[in-house]
């Protein structure tokens, strides 16, 4: 692999890179910025560029940390000690924050990311201030329906490659089974981090066999079911053209966290950081700053 190989593409706005071993495996991480911690979960088959919007305008002031987790589409494989399942892959994110020394937390994800930072927040919450939930599975949505294809396919030794070899090429993408109804302007360089990692880095394809066969709604529905007992900030930054996460969902997850408020962010779809970068920083920014009551 050399430098100019798309899929080990990061943008620089997140910051350096470097590796953690941790107890659940081994993880890379991007650091930009100083000041209140931030740290960022993105979902299955993306990377840490999906937040190099939003990171570009908020590490000016805080201290933004990306992770890049073993969810398809990333370079470091965490080995064998990985759990799989949605609460050890949350376990892993409390281990990077706990491995950085940070507290106070301001913890946003989106998609698979954002049940992951619920399980956490219910497993997990003592270095974690405040919540952002942009859209993201919730209860029994996890996977949504137009992805329940990806549980047969993890069966299959070879079908995962085979399902994303046509991801290779532009046209492939756009449609609704692959980003098409995910986000409304697309990079194709960040896609090409995206999918190219499956498709060309030894390993990666049966990380993420092993978590999609793991993928369980009753962790999913355990964590709602204990979201009332996180009582800190939450802010739900929902996207208002949405075609996976309904509207409800937001409705609801705000229902379910005592402490939260419910922001639309209009003209984007499930990858908002994509779709409206400045506008879900500004949302970020703000809540962040918000003192919060004694």
């Amino acid at each position: 692999m050399t430098p100019t190989d798309p899929a080990t593409w990061r943008d620089e706005a997140l910051g350096p890179r470097r590796e953690l071993d941790l107890p659940h495996g081994r993880v890379a991480v991007h650091e930009a910025g100083s000041g209140a911690p931030i740290v960022f979960v993105h979902g299955l088959l993306v990377n840490a560029n999906l937040w190099r919007g939003p990171v570009a305008h908020l590490s000016g002031d805080f201290r933004c940390v990306t992770l890049d987790l073993p969810l398809g589409s990333h370079l470091v494989s965490p080995g064998e000690r990985l759990d799989p399942s949605g609460p050890g892959l949350a376990d892993l994110v409390a281990e990077v924050i706990e491995a950085l020394g940070l507290d106070d937390v301001t913890l946003v994800g989106n998609d698979t990311g954002g049940a992951l930072c619920q399980m956490v927040v219910t497993r997990r919450s003592e270095r974690i201030g405040r919540l952002v939930l942009t859209s993201c599975d919730y209860r029994d949505n996890f996977p949504p329906a137009m992805f329940s294809y990806f549980k047969p396919v993890a069966r299959i030794p070879g079908a995962m490659k085979a399902l994303m070899a046509p991801m290779r090429f532009g046209p492939p993408r756009r449609l609704p089974i692959a980003f098409g109804w995910l986000v409304k302007r697309p990079s194709r360089q960040a896609e090409d981090s995206y999918v190219l990692p499956l498709l060309r880095r030894p390993g990666v394809a049966g990380d993420v066999r092993r978590i999609v066969r793991a993928l369980d709604k009753r962790h999913t529905n355990e964590a709602a079911d204990r979201l009332g007992s996180f009582k800190r900030p939450v802010l739900i930054a929902w996207s208002r053209d949405d075609r996976f996460f309904p509207a409800d969902d937001a409705r609801r997850l705000a229902a379910d966290l005592p402490n939260s408020r419910l922001e639309w962010i209009d003209d984007a779809r499930t990858f908002s950081a994509e779709d409206q970068p400045e506008r879900l920083a500004e949302l970020i920014a703000g809540f962040v700053r918000e003192p919060v009551a004694a």
